[in-house]
């Protein structure tokens, strides 16, 4: 392969940042319990963290990360825990009265939701190996600074639509009402989920040493 290969590069891309997942549930779970401001803020955390590993991909540390496979495994557990962590904290809202107004609650700022997005997503070591694959299957080994920048670029612009589109959607009255009348529930679907994604690095992390 001596260019290029953008399709395959977006399409795999988009599969990614598009399917259910830490990022886009947190995205969700954030937009409709807080409202637009919150869920934007929180998803252009994520999107920081996205563009932070592309580059990292793209020239070498995340060769390095895998190099030194003791870095990448207390990312692994450090990543474990958060998720834990939310999983807790999304019981712990499950059963707690909501308010009057999703808009009215000021106990997370704009900026403690960004950097929640930012550190769901570096501490993901799924993103780590996505864009270490990404590059290394659609990229081929003679490309120049300026191509491996455009790689960059158009992969930071498709997650930002994605992340951006998903804390429109679940911050709109629909679905801050539906949250408010299935809140137990939804709450509770967010704690499984980010749980059973902590498990599932645990697991990883298990079988890899094995």
């Amino acid at each position: 392969m001596d260019v290029i290969n953008y399709p395959l590069i977006l399409l795999a891309a988009f599969a990614a940042v598009a399917s259910p997942g830490p990022a886009t549930l947190a995205i969700a779970s954030a937009s409709m319990s807080h409202g637009r401001s919150h869920g934007l803020s929180l998803a252009s955390g994520i999107l920081t963290g996205s563009i932070i590993w592309s580059f990292s991909a793209a020239f070498g540390l995340a060769a390095l990360l895998s190099a030194n496979t003791w870095v990448f495994e207390i990312m692994r557990y450090i990543g474990a825990a958060y998720l834990i962590y939310l999983s807790l904290k999304s019981l712990r809202s499950a059963f707690r009265k909501p308010v009057l107004s999703l808009l009215q609650s000021h106990s997370v700022t704009l900026s403690s939701a960004y950097f929640k997005g930012l550190f769901i997503h570096l501490s993901n070591p799924k993103a780590i190996l996505f864009f270490t694959s990404l590059y290394s299957v659609g990229v081929p080994a003679n490309v120049n600074t300026s191509e491996l920048m455009s790689v960059v670029f158009l992969v930071g612009l498709l997650s930002s639509v994605v992340f951006l589109s998903y804390a429109v959607l679940f911050s709109n009255a629909v679905a801050r009402h539906i949250y408010l009348k299935s809140k137990v529930v939804l709450e509770c679907t967010f704690a499984a989920f980010f749980g059973g994604a902590s498990i599932a690095i645990l697991t990883g992390a298990t079988s890899h040493k094995n």
